[in-house]
């Protein structure tokens, strides 16, 4: 398969290229600084340089066309302001799956975050802003006529890997590795039982593929 991943450079991003890669898939990497062309090569990732912050529907959507999948992995980061976590945490992932669609790229996957629908809506402290973001940028890729996936994870750690993961609706605010992360990713887009899934991951004791089984099936036709 052919996968774009949008936050190319991010950490969980690397890591899932070089799964993806592994595998014998062709992932490609979107970022802003092309200085960072050389560490998606080395992650198994063909760089492409374009800013979802500065770009249009149509100048994303000639980077997805051929794609087989999307990836949302990008982020604004924890030292950005309230104004850059809704350009990018949000709208990046509303315009990066409007221009899915309009690629017409059906399978289409997000990083999201543990508890994004519990935010306080009368909070201006930046976590909960970030909360909002990502809230609202699940509820638009649901609306679109995606095959969508929307992964939750916990805190994230630098941990290594343990292959095993907890996966329910609610889950826990416990951590997860980012390595542990990126093979969920591998995993769910080897798997159409994840389409129309939304759902939190933390570390757990269950094998990463044993836990998207118990997922159940697709709840949206292809």
């Amino acid at each position: 398969m052919h996968i774009v991943i949008a936050g190319g450079h991010g950490k969980i991003a690397l890591l899932l290229s070089r799964l993806l890669a592994d595998a014998g898939h062709r992932p490609t990497g979107l970022i802003r600084d092309p200085e960072q062309s050389a560490d998606l090569r080395s992650a198994g990732a063909e760089p492409v340089v374009l800013d979802l912050e500065k770009s249009t529907k149509e100048q994303v959507a000639s980077a997805l066309t051929g794609a087989d999948a999307v990836v949302f992995a990008a982020g604004s980061g924890p030292d950005s302001g309230p104004e850059r976590k809704l350009t990018v945490d949000r709208d990046g992932a509303v315009l990066l799956a409007e221009a899915a669609v309009a690629a017409g790229v059906r399978r289409f996957v997000v990083v999201s975050s543990i508890g994004a629908d519990e935010y306080d809506p009368s909070s201006n402290d930046g976590m909960q802003i970030y909360l909002k973001a990502k809230s609202e940028a699940d509820a638009a890729v649901r609306a679109l006529d995606l095959d969508w996936t929307i992964v939750r994870p916990g805190g994230l750690t630098n941990d290594e890997p343990t292959g095993l993961v907890t996966v329910a609706e609610r889950s826990d605010r416990s951590s997860i590795s980012r390595a542990d992360v990126a093979a969920v990713f591998a995993a769910v887009l080897e798997t159409d039982q994840t389409i129309g899934k939304q759902f939190e991951v933390v570390g757990g004791s269950t094998p990463i593929a044993e836990a998207l089984t118990g997922l159940g099936g697709p709840t949206k036709a292809e």
